[in-house]
């Protein structure tokens, strides 16, 4: 997922924010990681990384992510970012108490 920051006005396309399983593709296809692969080689593969799941920024470590997902061994990619996808939906839609959620209703 992506979202694009507020414009300025500008003639120039913003660029997008990647959050979730984009930031999580993103990370993928700039480590030399192959699969198949064990969850640890993947941790070490991206030097333990946290993956930010929101357009605010907030973030979830991976290896949280991996130890709510009931595998720890995939095949390929997408495997991957598909077992990963629920934590990182369920962390967006559990991210943010009642401010947050009030502060997201509002119009400004």
């Amino acid at each position: 997922m992506a979202a694009r920051p507020p414009g300025g006005g500008g003639s120039a396309e913003p660029e997008a924010i990647e959050f979730g399983i984009a930031a999580l593709d993103a990370r993928l296809e700039e480590s030399d990681l192959t699969f198949p692969a064990t969850s640890q080689e993947i941790l070490r593969a991206l030097d333990h990384p946290e993956i930010p799941y929101d357009s605010k920024g907030r973030t979830i470590e991976l290896a949280a992510g991996l130890e709510e997902v009931s595998q720890s061994e995939f095949e390929n990619e997408t495997e991957l970012l598909d077992a990963l996808y629920p934590v990182f939906d369920e962390a967006r839609r559990g991210g943010g108490g009642f401010l947050d959620g009030l502060r997201d209703a509002l119009p400004f």
